[in-house]
């Protein structure tokens, strides 16, 4: 378990998801808001089935791995970061979801530095995040951060935003 502090002095503990926590990711994202769940599947899903939920807790080492995170001393899971690596291991994707109830305190922040430090432990030189444009607080989070914005070739809707290591 790695311990962080946001920004905000909120403090979190954060291990790797494994596949017996199904079942808790399952329940995690029936707390994120609908619209936030929207905006990480980039579709509107209601409650995700246990295939979705087992592609997010398995893992292949540096290769794809979802961080959890939680309050210190407690099971349940209140934000998740998804690293994702192409094939080459040259670039990757990061998705964060955090539960409404804990949004505004930096775990978005320090999710995406955490998520960015693996991609460069992992030997990524470019990590991206897809968007829907309507979703103001993630890229204005990510441009902060040092990503660049283009736009998704074919759809008007998403916008990816990238940043090079």
């Amino acid at each position: 378990m790695i311990h962080l502090e946001t920004r905000a002095g909120f403090s979190l503990a954060l291990r790797p998801a494994i596949p017996a926590d199904a079942d808790a990711v399952i329940d995690f994202f029936d707390r994120v808001s609908d619209e936030d769940r929207r905006f990480r599947f980039l579709s509107s899903i209601r409650h995700l089935t246990a295939a979705q939920a087992k592609d997010i807790t398995e893992f292949d080492y540096h290769r794809r791995e979802t961080f959890l995170a939680f309050l210190p001393g407690m099971d349940e899971i209140i934000a998740a970061a998804t690293l994702a690596a192409d094939r080459t291991g040259e670039s990757a994707e990061v998705a964060i979801s955090i539960d409404a109830d804990y949004k505004g305190r930096g775990i978005g922040w320090t999710l995406l530095d955490h998520a960015a430090a693996e991609a460069r432990h992992w030997g990524v030189r470019r990590l991206r995040s897809i968007e829907s444009r309507e979703n103001h607080a993630a890229i204005s989070l990510e441009r902060e951060k040092g990503f660049s914005a283009r736009a998704v070739e074919g759809d008007a809707t998403l916008v990816i935003l990238e940043r090079c290591f």
